[in-house]
């Protein structure tokens, strides 16, 4: 790059020894880079309108002594240049929460079995049954895999043994992005494989909704809410599959204004049971949500403490009744009832799909609420199922 610029979201964070800790803020890429006093004065000049050797000439350095550092910074996807634009644009995504499960696949799997056979999991998936309904969406959490545990288990035996679909739409909260829904086209990288997209059938979705479904590109790179699903689904599935990831952001308006009813829902509700009328194959939605998060971590002005907690639950038991029923209206009352003063990040994802698959019932099947040991936080999630 003849005038090389620093990406906006890159951080810089000074240590006690006068060095420089660079890390991504979007969270594009997990690298950091530690900087030295001199390396430091180099960065601060990558603003895009200074040369190469005009950045060298006034940090007082040969430009050869300042290219090894450029070269790691585009390396590092830092600058924001043909290396980063090849990235976003390139057909795969890399992992992005590799240390809430190993990269080695054969550990992977090990963690992931214990999802299953843990006490309260439901034991290890077997073959698709026959003699079972097919399901036609489960709810999974997407909290890290260690305190997620078991309810991980109980959503993705019950898709293992009872879908024969190979095409999945992921409908997932969107915990980075201010758009309302976002798509990708790019593949899916992770310890154990490639998990394809879909491109024919997200071209088809966007086509139906609309503008709007790519405006963010980095929404996709930094969200786990996603990506946890894509690798049960790759540990239980066996046979190929693709995917269809559909980020949801929120959906504070809709609460705020004590209805759902808004045309980009409407649109993104149409184009999901369009996309299922012509892909001509079975479809099955995995929602990608959890329910409440309290306590000070959240800004909760409520101390949790035990009648806190207790509390909470019977919310919850309340919101799942209505997912049970299998009703979307009666769901996002119970929640901006509330005024989601307990941030139900599942709102979006849940809804979306219990009105588009339409599916006759639910049943949940495990419940966990996670309280944090110093009582920081507690966040609760779910299992369910949904039949058609």
């Amino acid at each position: 790059m003849l005038r090389p610029r620093l990406r906006p979201e890159v951080r810089g964070h000074r240590q006690p020894d006068g060095s420089v800790v660079l890390l991504d803020a979007a969270r594009v890429t997990p690298t950091q880079l530690t900087l030295t006093p001199s390396a430091v004065q180099v960065v601060g000049r990558l603003d895009g309108t200074a040369t190469v050797a005009d950045i060298a000439a006034a940090c007082g350095l040969p430009v050869a002594g300042v290219q090894p550092l450029l070269d790691a910074l585009d390396e590092s996807l830092f600058l924001d240049g043909p290396t980063f634009r090849a990235y976003l644009n390139g057909p795969e995504r890399r992992p992005s929460c590799v240390g809430c499960y190993p990269p080695d696949p054969d550990a992977v799997r090990e963690q992931l079995d214990g999802l299953f056979t843990a006490p309260g999991g439901p034991g290890l998936p077997g073959a698709v049954r026959p003699d079972l309904p097919p399901v036609r969406a489960v709810l999974a959490p997407h909290m890290d895999y260690a305190r997620g545990g078991v309810t991980y288990g109980w959503a993705f035996k019950e898709l293992a043994e009872r879908t024969r679909a190979r095409l999945f739409v992921i409908v997932a909260t969107s915990h980075y992005s201010g758009e309302r829904f976002t798509l990708t086209r790019q593949h899916f990288r992770t310890p154990l494989g490639l998990c394809e997209t879909d491109r024919r059938a997200v071209d088809l979705l966007a086509r139906e909704y609309g503008p709007g479904v790519f405006n963010d590109p980095l929404a996709h790179y930094p969200e786990h809410s996603v990506e946890l699903e894509v690798v049960l689904l790759q540990h239980v599935v066996r046979e190929p599959f693709r995917i269809v990831p559909l980020l949801c952001g929120s959906f504070a308006d809709r609460v705020a204004a004590g209805t759902a009813a808004s045309d980009d829902l409407a649109r993104m509700t149409a184009a999901l049971r369009t996309l299922e009328a012509e892909v001509g194959e079975p479809v099955c939605y995995v929602i990608s949500g959890d329910l409440a998060h309290i306590g000070p971590k959240f800004r909760d002005p409520v101390p949790l403490d035990d009648a806190r907690l207790a509390a909470s639950r019977r919310q919850d038991d309340r919101i799942l009744e209505q997912l049970e029923a299998a009703d979307p209206a009666g769901y996002f009352r119970g929640i901006a009832g509330e005024g989601d003063e307990r941030n139900i990040c599942g709102l979006p994802p849940t809804w979306l799909t219990l009105t588009a698959a339409r599916p006759a019932r639910g049943r949940v099947l495990h419940y966990q609420q996670y309280v944090h040991p110093q009582r920081h936080e507690s966040v609760s999630f779910a299992a369910a199922a949904f039949d058609a």
